[in-house]
């Protein structure tokens, strides 16, 4: 199962100038099995770190993130990240691009063949396999790597921002392929965003972030029916809600405009 549990997480970065900076504090969420949630909040909140905490490629100063009662204490096969840049091996083709984690993984040639062939058919690839990514679009390369992380059959998918290079018909489309691979697929998602209508139309939950340090300041069930068409951003559920997510980050975007910047040259991202 899925069910991701962030338990009073702080994170905190130390810089040469100007000492700590804290990037979350006391951050708590519960996310069901299956359940896709949305993450919006100001640039710098720390939305990007809270992945890499639940990813196991990042440790929290304190507090923990379970995963179905397991403490993350490293990556792991339950889990998969899918970034905002494309992460793909420029030198392999697509096949191989997603067969890599399965060839990693011991899994014999035939069978994550199959599996990868399998998936770059779910996302709309068929008649690709043997292309480089230098050969495809920003988007059919981030389809690439949605199938890659796929094809090792995580329970919990994490997205930073994976839309954010795309124009916005692109956009548009991937999320509508997205959305038709979460309810295939049946996997928990925590996805990260700074465009409200994305996060609305994708989640059945949105939490807001604060300004750094980033905490959770609401937390809105969407309650749109789904299988959802592109068309219901105008419905008057879905506009008060666009109402209310931008009345609560505008504020906090104002506060960021005060925060100190971290160092030049510091690693630790806390957008």
């Amino acid at each position: 199962m899925g069910r991701v549990s962030i338990e009073e997480v702080s994170l905190e970065f130390r810089t040469r100038r100007t000492g700590t900076i804290v990037a979350l504090d006391s951050l708590s969420m519960e996310i069901p099995d299956k359940q896709f949630a949305v993450i919006v909040g100001p640039s710098g909140c720390g939305k990007s770190s809270l992945l890499t905490l639940v990813a196991g490629l990042n440790d929290a100063s304190s507090g923990c993130c379970r995963v179905d009662g397991r403490v993350v204490n490293g990556p792991g096969a339950d889990r998969g990240m899918v970034f905002q840049s494309y992460s793909l091996f420029p030198w392999l083709t697509v096949r191989k691009n997603v067969e890599f984690g399965l060839a990693v993984g011991g899994l014999p040639a035939p069978e994550r063949t199959e599996r990868a062939l399998r998936h770059i058919e779910a996302v709309g690839l068929s008649g690709f396999e043997d292309a480089y990514p230098v050969q495809l679009s920003g988007g059919m390369q981030q389809r690439v790597a949605i199938a890659r992380v796929l094809a090792n059959d995580p329970e919990v998918l994490l997205m930073d921002e994976p839309f954010g290079a795309l124009d916005s018909q692109t956009r548009s489309i991937m999320q509508e392929l997205l959305l038709g691979i979460w309810e295939r697929e049946q996997k928990t998602v925590l996805f990260v965003t700074h465009d409200i209508d994305e996060a609305l139309y994708l989640g059945d939950v949105v939490y807001i972030m604060s300004a750094r340090p980033g905490r959770i300041i609401d937390t809105i069930e969407v309650g749109l029916a789904r299988p959802r068409r592109y068309d219901i951003v105008t419905s008057e559920r879905f506009v008060g809600h666009k109402r209310r997510v931008m009345a609560s980050l505008h504020s906090e975007v104002q506060k960021t405009m005060n925060l100190t910047p971290p160092d030049p040259g510091e690693s630790g991202s806390t957008s």
